[in-house]
């Protein structure tokens, strides 16, 4: 027997960061969009305990101990229910690696659901979500999907009404960047400097709400977008090569490195996805729509 669950990535179209606390995380204000690329984990019994294997682009680049959120996931929902771990993760990568997508993060909501239903512990969703915070501050909007605003460390959701499809195109960089390294840029950005507290935009939520794309190409931020691009300069001409193509908007999603252009409908997708495979600025480039469900068993 074995349990195979599908997860989304998400772009955040808001990201706004507050002070590091005395805990070293920053509070949030984090608008999560789930998108149509997906990592599928697969779990199965294993006699000879935890293993977690991968396949798919970048797979060489996926840790297999435990560090792994997948195989934190197994143990930790183990532990709860007083079992050894003995299971098969296997992780079939499609969301970029080290991309600012929640890839790893997808990984252990996906391990998560997959382990649950492949135990049959009846945790409820509570308790998985709760487990989820535990894992990472994107790993309990990995398991839900769609879209949510997330405040504290970004692990508080609440679900936020989407009027419509989004329609993305995401420029793959040529390597990826450490999130903990992305957040040390952004405090040594803003030393000396008052930092206001994170909110949600009115506007953007709005935008959200009515589908509008004009309207939420108009609000998007991230915050952490200074950082990323202080320590990868290059990302700029990547910018710089979808908004001259016809992006509505042009962003680093989350920590980075991967940037994520927004068009208004899949024939602007399509240029300016040719023009960024075109610019040479970027690996590869990957389309997608949201919001995306979240982790389902297949």
């Amino acid at each position: 027997m074995s349990v195979t669950v599908r997860v989304p990535a998400k772009v955040n179209v808001q990201l706004a960061v507050g002070a590091a606390r005395a805990d070293g995380f920053h509070d949030l204000a984090n608008v999560f969009l789930a998108v149509g690329l997906y990592d599928e984990i697969t779990a199965t019994p294993s006699p000879q305990g935890l293993r977690v294997t991968c396949e798919g682009p970048d797979a060489d680049q996926v840790p297999l101990d435990d560090s792994n959120l997948a195989a934190r996931a197994a143990t930790e929902l183990a532990r709860r229910y007083g079992r050894t771990p003995d299971v098969h993760l296997h992780i079939v990568k499609d969301i970029p690696v080290a991309g600012g997508m929640a890839g790893g993060s997808a990984d252990g909501a996906g391990a998560l659901l997959a382990c649950d239903a492949l135990w049959g512990t009846g945790a409820t969703r509570e308790e998985l979500l709760e487990i989820c915070a535990e894992l990472g501050s994107d790993v309990p909007f990995s398991f839900v999907g769609g879209a949510a605003l997330g405040v504290g460390r970004g692990e508080l959701l609440t679900p936020l009404e989407v009027g419509g499809v989004f329609h993305w195109v995401f420029a793959i960089a040529e390597r990826g960047l450490s999130t903990p390294a992305v957040f040390r840029e952004f405090d040594r950005l803003a030393e000396g400097r008052d930092i206001p507290e994170p909110v949600a935009s009115p506007e953007l939520l709005a935008a959200l709400a009515k589908g509008d794309p004009d309207a939420l190409a108009a609000t998007v931020t991230n915050d952490l977008q200074p950082a990323a691009l202080s320590l990868f300069p290059e990302l700029a001409d990547t910018l710089a090569a979808g908004r001259a193509a016809g992006a509505l908007a042009a962003l680093v999603s989350g920590s980075g490195p991967t940037t994520a252009f927004l068009t208004r409908d899949p024939d602007a997708a399509h240029r300016v996805a040719d023009a960024l495979r075109a610019s040479g600025t970027c690996r590869t480039v990957r389309m997608a729509q949201g919001p995306a469900q979240g982790a389902t068993v297949s």
